[in-house]
């Protein structure tokens, strides 16, 4: 796995791999001018020589060529095979009767470079250089055995079961050590792009204080009773736009029109319950209510008016559809959380106020307005409604409900009047149309006032 969740720290321990190996390169260079290598000079400088050579190229590649995963294959056979090669001068290279132990700084130069393929935390690399390194160390040990013992297959035995055995079994050990956390390395990380594309998959439904609450699998997940600010968004005449639409015309005006929205909702910490074909669902109080729920969701409102006027005005100058919206604001009492389906678990919400939004969403076509809003949501507000021609309405009767509710809407036509000044649409930097004009707010109705 190549992949990483902070590419900074891949950089890094790069850094310390590229240190290492220049103070392995110390170590051979001190081991051909100080150490005892009476024999073996020319092989210590030919490995010394082209150990520094492939440092200074592996340098080069990490700066000019990253990512390569061949590159690192490469670099750590080489490591491999000079290691092979240090081997080969103390223990073949020699005449028969020769000692052959490994000096100690020899030594470590096999095992520095075990630990600087280790820091790689790929247990690929691991497994080559460590194979290479222990199946010459034993074919080397097996051919000096045979050397010194030729007759008698205990004294074969005897001198292949030596010191210089116990020391090829050390460095066995120890590679396997390190596979065994190059392994956890590996596991680790897989869990950590796993738990990050989750994370990523809920940002785009939650808002990032709900994806920390998911991801920590609170109390909130599980299903209580709270109080929400539900809304519902839709647009008018899409089934007629989607009858004859080309299928990619209809995919972007709907991408585009579901990520303006979403990206609103998010901004003021809603969530995005579920997408309805052209419908979307948001909750504001979903997993945890907040004093502050219907403040943020009243401006969501205000804001998805506005730049869902100025989406449509851009759609209508660059030839796609001229959609309207309309949208049903609410507050109330919901059941929330994670409902069980058998098969199929959903984080949302039920109960009247969802109903309730999704039948004021419905009443804004008839009353040809862009946002509806309950007086029980208004009388909730801790701070001044901005301001707007607004248009109250008493015991309003919704279809399926026997209480009925009274309500603020906004007419389209005054909206659109008070919304003459050109603005340029771009998605996360529009002037609102409330910012644009002085509107008039009608008084609060007693009941909200005191509610």
């Amino acid at each position: 796995m190549t992949s990483s969740l902070h590419p900074r720290w891949d950089f890094a321990r790069e850094i310390r791999s590229i240190l290492l190996r220049f103070v392995a390169f110390a170590i051979l260079l001190a081991n051909l001018l100080l150490g005892d290598n009476e024999g073996a000079e020319r092989t210590h400088s030919i490995v010394v020589v082209t150990y520094l050579v492939i440092s200074m190229a592996s340098v080069a590649a990490a700066r000019y060529l990253p990512g390569r995963s061949w590159l690192k294959t490469l670099f750590v056979v080489l490591d491999a095979l000079l290691v092979a090669l240090l081997l080969y001068a103390h223990i073949l290279a020699g005449p028969v009767t020769e000692n052959h132990n490994l000096t100690t700084t020899s030594l470590v130069v096999a095992f520095i470079l075990l630990v600087h393929v280790g820091l790689k935390l790929e247990r690929r690399l691991v497994l080559i250089f460590s194979g290479i390194v222990l199946t010459s160390w034993m074919a080397m040990l097996a051919i000096t055995a045979a050397r010194h013992h030729t007759t008698g297959a205990l004294s074969l035995l005897g001198s292949f079961f030596n010191q210089d055995l116990g020391l090829t079994v050390s460095f066995g050990f120890t590679a396997f050590a390190i596979y065994l956390l190059a392994r956890d390395h590996d596991r680790t990380r897989r869990e950590a792009l796993r738990a990050d594309q989750r994370r990523l998959n809920l940002s785009r439904f939650f808002s990032p204080l709900v994806v920390s609450e998911l991801q920590d699998g609170g109390d909130a997940l599980g299903l209580e009773r709270r109080s929400a600010a539900i809304m519902f968004v839709d647009l008018r005449d899409f089934t007629s736009f989607a009858e004859t639409a080309p299928a990619p015309e209809l995919a972007f005006v709907l991408a585009e029109y579901r990520q303006l929205v979403s990206q609103t909702i998010f901004k003021h910490g809603g969530t995005v319950d579920k997408f309805i074909g052209d419908g979307v669902m948001a909750v504001f109080g979903q997993p945890r209510p907040l004093e502050d729920d219907p403040d943020r969701a009243m401006a969501c409102a205000l804001d998805l008016v506005n730049a869902l006027h100025d989406w449509k005005n851009h759609n209508a100058l660059n030839g796609y559809p001229a959609l309207d919206a309309g949208i049903g604001l609410h507050y109330g009492k919901v059941v929330g959380g994670v409902l069980d389906s058998g098969c199929h678990s959903e984080f949302t919400v039920i109960g009247d106020a969802v109903n309730v939004a999704q039948r004021l969403e419905s009443l804004a076509k008839s009353l040809d307005a862009p946002l509806v809003v309950s007086v029980s949501l208004v009388a909730r507000l801790r701070t001044p409604v901005q301001p707007a021609i607004w248009t109250p309405q008493k015991a309003v009767v919704l279809p399926g409900r026997r209480l009925p509710v009274d309500i603020w809407y906004l007419r389209r036509e005054d909206f659109a009047r008070a919304a003459e000044t050109p603005s340029h649409y771009e998605i996360g930097t529009r002037q609102t149309a409330f910012q644009r004009s002085a509107f008039q707010s009608p008084a609060l109705p007693s009941e909200a006032r005191t509610g």
